[in-house]
């Protein structure tokens, strides 16, 4: 196969999906609405890598939708690690679930359906890996909500944080959710508790260091 695309490229000198993500890939395009949001080869082995490379005992994902960055982020997990996934649409908890169980992730992997602003709150937990993927208008609050929950040397990961390229116009005075990307960026900036790299791979992915 010739690569006709530098991301074609990317893709044939890493690591292949595994057949369940790309099973899970498959039936999430043909029967869930917005599959784009769905993380993908590259930033799933992104976020893989991270998370081999961190060994979390604890990690929180905000932001469930069909599971594929779950399964990729919990292959780093310590022997006794669990994950934590929060999703607000009951109607994909089954989906999901179905997935993990395919990965043999069934005991590593707990997911809660509600609100991540009701239910963070109620986590008695420690999490050494967080990745932050849903309403764009929370993020910052999102953010302030488990940073205290996190040790020295934590990782914080934002989802599309370049936002298709609105951050760098004006946006209208309605769109709540670019209003909220430009905030999150411009607060981790500013934050002088965190080391930051916001790295252009895809529609944005910031990484953040807790000092």
């Amino acid at each position: 196969m010739i690569p006709e695309r530098i991301e074609d490229y990317a893709r044939l000198m890493s690591d292949p999906e595994s057949e369940v993500l790309q099973r899970l890939k498959r039936e999430t395009q043909a029967k869930v609405l917005k599959p784009r949001m769905l993380s993908g080869h590259l930033q799933g082995k992104l976020l893989e890598m991270i998370s081999l490379m961190h060994k979390p005992s604890r990690i929180l994902e905000i932001g469930t939708f069909t599971g594929y960055s779950a399964i990729c982020l919990a292959q780093g997990l310590t022997q006794d690690g669990l994950l934590h996934t929060i999703d607000h649409n009951p109607e994909l908890e089954d989906f999901a679930r179905h997935f993990f169980t395919q990965a043999g992730l069934q005991n590593k992997i707990i997911q809660h359906i509600g609100e991540a602003l009701d239910v963070i709150p109620g986590m008695n937990e420690a999490f050494d890996l967080v990745f932050i993927d849903a309403d764009k208008e929370n993020y910052v609050t999102y953010f302030e909500m488990v940073f205290d929950k996190m040790p020295v040397g934590g990782i914080i990961l934002a989802d599309n944080v370049l936002w298709d390229g609105k951050i760098i116009r004006v946006p209208a005075p309605n769109d709540s959710e670019t209003q909220g990307i430009i905030r999150f960026n411009q607060y981790i900036r500013d934050h002088k508790g965190v080391q930051k790299l916001l790295l252009p791979h895809r529609d944005g992915l910031s990484l953040i260091r807790k000092k």
